[in-house]
C-alpha cells in the first residue's frame, strides 16, 4: 500500500480491503489487523457494527449527517474512512481537527474525553467502515449478532463500572 501524509493524515492510495478474515471475542479484523465489520448473508451485524450505528446516531449524526454521508457544516465520514487509516481516525476523533481556508474554518472538536465516544472508538469506525463499503444500509441493522463477553466487560471498564 502507498501512503501519502498530509496535513499529519495518512492516505491510503489503495484502500484495503475490508474483508473480515479473523475474529478475536466477536470483534473481527481485516488482513492488517485493522478492526472490520462483519455481515451474514442473512443481514446479521456483528455486535461492532450496530452498536457504531447507535454511536453515531447519539453523538455524531448532529454534525456528519444521516448515516456518515455529511452536511453542510461537517464532511461525510463514510468517504474520510475510504482513506483515512484507523489510527488517525482515533486521533482525529480523540484530539480534534481544525482546517482553516480562505473560504471557510472547520472544526472537529476533540472527543478523547467523551466517555460516549472515546469508549466506543472501534464501534464508530467499524460502523462507518460499513457504510463506505456499502456493506449495511441507511437504517439500524435488523439483526446482530449477541454483545460479546469481552465487549461488555471492556466497556465497564472503560465506562467506570464494576
Amino acid at each position: 500500500m502507498i501512503s501519502v501524509v498530509s496535513g499529519g493524515i495518512t492516505l491510503a492510495a489503495d484502500a484495503v480491503d475490508p474483508t473480515a478474515v479473523k475474529s478475536e471475542d466477536g470483534k473481527y479484523f481485516d488482513k492488517e489487523g485493522t478492526p472490520t465489520f462483519k455481515v451474514a448473508p442473512d443481514g446479521t451485524v456483528d455486535w461492532y457494527t450496530y452498536s457504531g450505528y447507535r454511536r453515531y446516531h447519539s453523538e455524531c449524526h448532529v454534525c456528519h449527517g444521516p448515516d456518515g454521508m455529511g452536511s453542510t457544516y461537517a464532511p461525510a465520514l463514510t468517504d474520510s474512512v475510504k482513506t483515512m487509516s484507523y489510527g488517525d481516525f482515533v486521533g482525529v476523533v480523540a484530539s480534534g481537527r481544525k482546517n482553516v481556508s480562505s473560504s471557510q474554518e472547520n472544526v472537529m472538536p476533540a472527543l478523547g474525553d467523551n466517555p460516549n465516544v472515546a469508549c466506543y472508538m472501534d464501534d464508530l469506525y467499524i460502523y462507518l467502515r460499513a457504510r463506505a463499503n456499502d456493506a449495511v444500509g441507511r437504517v439500524r441493522p435488523a439483526k446482530k449478532e449477541d454483545k460479546p463477553d469481552a465487549y461488555t466487560e471492556a466497556e465497564n471498564s472503560c465506562m467506570g463500572r464494576k
